[in-house]
């Protein structure tokens, strides 16, 4: 007697269990995700034994902070790159910008910027302590900034720019946190990690840190390098202009990537402005004595 038995479907090639390889690269992202948290805790580490006589702590925590840029930068391209892209990474990534490039900086200018102001320098040590209290505010504003510019890019779906130009992954809606973070490590590692002991100084820099956290929450835009495609051809004079760049920064790293920055925060403002005088130039013309008398 033939029993018939039931015939076992074949496994579609999408039902195979990923190859070990592919689950391997999931760890590549996460290397340089777990660097930038280790240079943002490295970053934290450096700015609490900073004095004014130990200025290199402050120089290596801003060291630090730009490594993590490159790391945070990296990170991102190769998820994409390799397809390894995850909720998981993504989340992780997230959580470690709001240490590295918010936590770390905002720590960092405030100690740097006005911890160590001698009360000498200012008409009493009341308007000292003053000067030390409004620091700290705007260190929170810079902290609080970051963290909602963060909560605002994960959950918008193609946000477009009240400037000009078309919405997608060509610009960003407001500076992104690892550049404003840029922009306090390079402004440190500029001046050598001397702290100030100026107030003229210190007040200069209130500023710079307020505006980098408004740029951070604006809606202004920013351009976010991300349409050059590293897997397709590059023509050969940006191989060479990557190379003198690269050859700029690790000879003169101090102008350069305090150019660099303050540049990139710039751009925002330009295209801003450039956007106010093109609103202004295309107003429609004012209506003529017969639509005039035709309106209710």
């Amino acid at each position: 007697m033939q029993l018939d038995l039931p015939e076992i479907p074949k496994r579609r090639r999408e039902d195979h269990h990923p190859k070990r390889l592919r689950k391997g690269m999931y760890i590549l992202p996460s290397l340089f995700t777990t660097g930038n948290i280790f240079a943002g805790c490295y970053a934290i580490v450096q700015v609490t034994l900073g004095t004014l006589s130990r200025p290199w702590h402050f120089d290596h925590a801003a060291i630090a902070i730009g490594f993590a840029v490159l790391f945070d930068g990296l990170d991102g391209r190769i998820a994409r790159m390799t397809h390894t892209s995850s909720d998981f990474g993504r989340e992780l990534d997230s959580l470690a910008d709001v240490i590295t490039f918010g936590v770390a900086p905002a720590l960092l200018a405030w100690v740097w910027g006005f911890r160590e102001l001698p009360s000498g320098m200012l008409s009493s040590p009341e308007m000292a302590s003053r000067m030390g209290q409004f620091g700290a505010i705007a260190s929170f504003l810079f902290l609080i900034a970051g963290a909602s510019r963060l909560a605002r890019f994960n959950i918008s779906v193609n946000p477009q720019p009240i400037n000009p130009g078309r919405p997608g992954k060509k610009y960003f809606v407001g500076m992104p946190i690892p550049a404003g973070a840029g922009v306090i490590a390079a402004v440190v590692h500029f001046a050598g990690g001397d702290p100030l002991v100026w107030w003229g100084s210190a007040v200069t820099w209130m500023f710079i840190v307020v505006a980098t956290a408004y740029f951070m929450v604006s809606t202004w835009r920013f351009y976010s390098f991300k349409d050059i495609d590293l897997r397709t051809r590059q023509p050969f004079r940006l191989i060479v202009l990557l190379g003198l760049l690269f050859a700029a920064v690790w000879f003169f790293s101090r102008p350069v990537l305090f150019v660099l920055a303050l540049t990139y925060m710039a751009s925002g403002v330009l295209w801003r402005l450039l956007w106010i005088f093109k609103r202004k130039g295309n107003r429609p013309p004012p209506p003529t004595y017969k639509e005039a008398a035709q309106t209710p």
